[in-house]
C-alpha cells in the first residue's frame, strides 16, 4: 500500500503552476538584480536609493512597488500581488544593507589594510559568480526574492491570497554610523522590517532569505553589553612613584577571562537548531595621540547570542553572574557593566503551515529528506518577524565553492554569489508561494 500523501504536497494543478512559473526564472535575470543591486550603494542607514530601484523593478512586473521611507536617506522597498481573497498572504522578505560600508575611510583599517575588489560596490561578473559589496548576503538574495515574485506575476497564477515582498532597511545587527552626517542611532537591529509590519504589510506567512540551503525554523538573538574597567589616569614617568592601575592592562585580564567563558556558554545552551557564541567586538581607552599616560577607564563591548529558550533577562543574569566570578578571582579589578541592546531569539513550531510548505519545497528541489543546518548562531530580521506575530521560516543559499573566483572566507561568503545558487533559491521560493498562497484559507 502507498503512503497517504502529505498534507503540505502539492497538487497537480499547483505542480504545473510552479514549473510555468520557474520557466519564467533565468540566470541572465537574476544577475542582472544582482549586479543592479551591487552597483547601489546601500550601507545601513543610506538604503534610499535602492529601495527606489527596487521599487521600480517591481512595479515593472506588476507588483504595485513602492518605496517606504523612513528618513531622508533610509527606506524600504515593497510590492503586492493581489489574490481573489479567499486564501492566505504570505511575505517573501529579505533586508538589503551591507554588514560593511565600502568606504576605506570607515571600514580601513578594520576590515583589513585596504578593501579588496569585493569589498567594493562595483559588481564584477565571472561567469556563474556576481563578486561585489554584499553580492550574497543580502543582495543575491533579495534578487532571488525579486525573481520568484516577478515569475510568478508573469506566469498569471490565480491566487488565492496575497504574494508581497518586503526589502527592508537596517537588517544588518549595527547601531547608526558616526559618519556622513547621519545622527540617527536606530537605523538598524531589524528597523526597516518593524517599520514594514508597523505600517501594515503584514501576512499570514512570512519567509526570509538569507544564508543556508536548509528550512531554520529559530534562530538566536542578542544581547549586546558594555563593559567598563576603571583604573587611574598616570603618568609612565611616575609608574614607580606612584599607584599604578592600568585600565588598559586590567581590560586584557577581563577579555581574557570572558573569551575563556563563551564556548561554555555556548555548551550550556546549544540546543535545537542553534548554539549561541559570544566574542568581544571593540575595545577602548586611553588617547593614542599620548601614550605617557594611562586612561582611567577602558570600556568593551560584547556581543552574545542568545537562544530562544532565554530570554533577554535571563541572559543578562548570566552574563553579570561571569563578570562576578571575573572580578572574584581578580580582586584588583574595577568593572562595571550595563546591557545595552536586546533582541529575544525566536521560533516558529515545526508543524506550521510556513515550516512544513517551505520543507517540502526543499525536499522537492532535493529528492531527499530535508536536513537542517544545526549549531547556528546567526541572527537576523526573522526575529522581527517572529517577534511581531508572524510565523516565519528561513531559507537561503549554500556557500560558494571551490569554483568561485576568489576562496572562500567571511568577507567572500557576504561578497561574492552563485548564481546557480541564486536560481535554486528562487525555484524554491516559487514552490512555497504558490503552496501557500493558492490553498483555500483553512477556517479559524
Amino acid at each position: 500500500m502507498s503512503a497517504p500523501p502529505r498534507p503540505d504536497a502539492l497538487s497537480e494543478q499547483q505542480r504545473r503552476w510552479v514549473d510555468d512559473a520557474c520557466s519564467q526564472l533565468s540566470a541572465t535575470r537574476l544577475t542582472e538584480l544582482v549586479v543592479g543591486m551591487v552597483d547601489i550603494p546601500s550601507p545601513t542607514g543610506e538604503e534610499g536609493p535602492l529601495a527606489a530601484w527596487l521599487a521600480e523593478q517591481l512595479d515593472a512586473a506588476g507588483l504595485a512597488g513602492r518605496v517606504q521611507p523612513l528618513d531622508d536617506r533610509q527606506a524600504n522597498a515593497h510590492g503586492r500581488l493581489a489574490g481573489d481573497g479567499t486564501g492566505e498572504s504570505l511575505l517573501l522578505y529579505a533586508p538589503i544593507d551591507t554588514f560593511t560600508v565600502g568606504d576605506p575611510a570607515e571600514d580601513v583599517p578594520w576590515i583589513g589594510p585596504e578593501l579588496r575588489a569585493d569589498m567594493q560596490p562595483r559588481a564584477q561578473v565571472h561567469g556563474d559568480h556576481v563578486l561585489g559589496l554584499g553580492a550574497s548576503n543580502p543582495k543575491g538574495h533579495g534578487a532571488a526574492v525579486v525573481a520568484a515574485a516577478e515569475a510568478i506575476a508573469a506566469a498569471g497564477i490565480p491566487l488565492r491570497g496575497d504574494l508581497l515582498v518586503g526589502l527592508g532597511a537596517g537588517g544588518m545587527p549595527t547601531n547608526g554610523r558616526d559618519a556622513r552626517g547621519l545622527t540617527r542611532r536606530n537605523t538598524g537591529q531589524g528597523v526597516g522590517c518593524s517599520y514594514l509590519l508597523e505600517q501594515g504589510v503584514w501576512a499570514d506567512h512570512a519567509v526570509i532569505a538569507k544564508p543556508g540551503w536548509a528550512v531554520a525554523w529559530e534562530e538566536v538573538g542578542l544581547c549586546w553589553f558594555e563593559v567598563r574597567v576603571r583604573g587611574a589616569f598616570s603618568y609612565v614617568g611616575s609608574r614607580h612613584r606612584m599607584p599604578y592601575r592600568n585600565a588598559v592592562a586590567h581590560a586584557a585580564t577581563v577579555i581574557t577571562a570572558l573569551e575563556e567563558w563563551f564556548p561554555r556558554y555556548a555548551a550550556a545552551h546549544t540546543d535545537g537548531l542553534v548554539a549561541p557564541q559570544g566574542i568581544v567586538a571593540s575595545v577602548e581607552g586611553g588617547w593614542p595621540r599620548l601614550a605617557s599616560a594611562t586612561s582611567a577607564l577602558a570600556r568593551i563591548t560584547v556581543d552574545l547570542r542568545t537562544s530562544p529558550r532565554s530570554t533577554p533577562a535571563e541572559v543578562r543574569r548570566e552574563f553579570g553572574a561571569a563578570i562576578a566570578a571575573i572580578v572574584a578571582e581578580h580582586p584588583e579589578l574595577d568593572v562595571d557593566w550595563e546591557m545595552t541592546l536586546a533582541i529575544p531569539g525566536t521560533h516558529t513550531p515545526p508543524d506550521a503551515a510556513v515550516v512544513t510548505a517551505a520543507v517540502a519545497a526543499w525536499e522537492d528541489l532535493e529528492g531527499r529528506e530535508h536536513a537542517p543546518i544545526v549549531a547556528n548562531s546567526g541572527a537576523t530580521d526573522a526575529n522581527i518577524l517572529r517577534n511581531r506575530g508572524l510565523p516565519t521560516a528561513r531559507i537561503g543559499m549554500d556557500r560558494i565553492g571551490p569554483d568561485a573566483p576568489i576562496p572562500l572566507d567571511f568577507p567572500a561568503g557576504m561578497n561574492v554569489v552563485d548564481i546557480r545558487e541564486a536560481l535554486r533559491l528562487a525555484r524554491h521560493l516559487v514552490h512555497t508561494a504558490v503552496s501557500l498562497c493558492t490553498r483555500e484559507r483553512t477556517p479559524s
